[in-house]
């Protein structure tokens, strides 16, 4: 008989350097407005975001230099180490184990390279034993969260009683372009922000939740929804359709035909813990699942408060469901590249 998956621990990290989103639309607005003809219509998006404030890894001044790759990711690596670490630590440490107990260690990242990976910089300070293994995911982008805690459980699956911990951590900022004067860009600039996430996983007794079942959708014909353009300078983002009317017309069912391989329907589900992607996408979700409005109330307060920080973004609403108390079953969801849609369904632990 297999043993069932525990959700030991979720934490989260942010860096330390904060704006406000009234800062952030003004500096937009300095460097953006004398060149872009269309950017008093766009600069609406800063306030309808639904962003208060947000976290970057650099000071605001860092990103109005000349940057190229060499520079943003120089601020990737370094960034990303340190919250990868934070995160980490906060998760085993609710966990109530050490680094050294760590049997695989998965890691999901899409807006910087890091070759060695993340977790192997931060392997010393963390106590990781030689013989970790070393799960690094590359392109998942918001979906990543939700798409690594189910990969994180599947291995926790393949050997009970090892002990895995899943870390997700992504940069957006050092993407943000002041030379590219596209549409997607400023909305980029309006929405994304820094921070990460972690969870520790086990097959075996005890923890906050079980995971029961995961799945994913991908949508064909879908590439060109979200994604990196890579050039000279950096990354860019690619949104060449918009996400919420795609999302009100397609989520609902994707998620049940995930639900239905795990032998769950729709309305077996007590609470939908979804990625804030922005605050139309939000109302998208609500619509299309047919939840009260306002229903995703905690979606609402982290992108308030962090913004849309990609991966990681859904694990910061999973922590706050947690806090306010698990019903008997969460669906974590999230929607990125490819275009997919990643769930995982939470039991509380008995």
């Amino acid at each position: 008989m297999a043993h069932p998956v525990k959700l030991l621990s979720v934490s989260t990290a942010v860096p330390v350097h904060m704006i406000t989103q009234r800062e952030a639309a003004q500096v937009a607005h300095e460097s953006f407005s004398a060149r872009f003809d269309d950017f008093e219509r766009l600069v609406k998006v800063f306030e309808s975001s639904g962003i208060l404030r947000r976290h970057l890894v650099q000071p605001l001044d860092w990103y109005l230099k000349p940057l190229g790759w060499s520079e943003r990711n120089a601020a990737y690596l370094e960034g990303a180490t340190a919250l990868f670490t934070d995160a980490a630590a906060k998760a085993l440490a609710a966990a109530g184990v050490t680094g050294d107990a760590v049997d695989t260690v998965v890691t999901i990242s899409s807006t910087g390279l890091a070759t060695p990976a993340l977790d192997a910089r931060a392997a010393e300070t963390l106590g990781f034993r030689s013989d970790v293994e070393r799960v690094p995911v590359f392109g998942l982008g918001c979906a990543g969260g939700v798409s690594g805690m189910s990969l994180g459980a599947r291995l926790a699956q393949a050997r009970p009683g090892s002990t895995v911990l899943v870390v997700a951590v992504e940069l957006c900022s050092v993407a943000f372009r002041m030379d590219k004067l596209t549409k997607e860009n400023i909305v980029a600039t309006a929405l994304f922000a820094d921070g990460a996430a972690a969870c520790v996983l086990r097959a075996g007794e005890g923890g906050l939740a079980r995971v029961e079942m995961s799945g994913q959708h991908t949508w064909p014909g879908t590439l060109d929804i979200m994604g990196w353009d890579v050039d000279d300078i950096g990354l860019g983002v690619i949104f060449d359709r918009a996400i919420p009317p795609f999302a009100e017309a397609n989520i609902a069912p994707a998620i049940a035909g995930i639900l239905a391989r795990g032998g769950l329907k729709l309305t077996d589900i007590d609470r939908f813990a979804c990625h804030p992607g922005g605050a139309k996408v939000i109302t998208a979700l609500e619509r299309a699942l047919t939840l009260e409005q306002g229903a995703l109330d905690h979606e609402r307060a982290v992108l308030a408060d962090f913004g849309n920080m990609s991966a990681p973004t859904a694990l910061f609403v999973l922590d706050r469901v947690i806090r306010s108390g698990l019903p008997p079953r969460t669906l974590l969801t999230a929607m990125g590249p490819g275009f997919t849609a990643s769930c995982v369904s939470l039991q509380v632990a008995a």
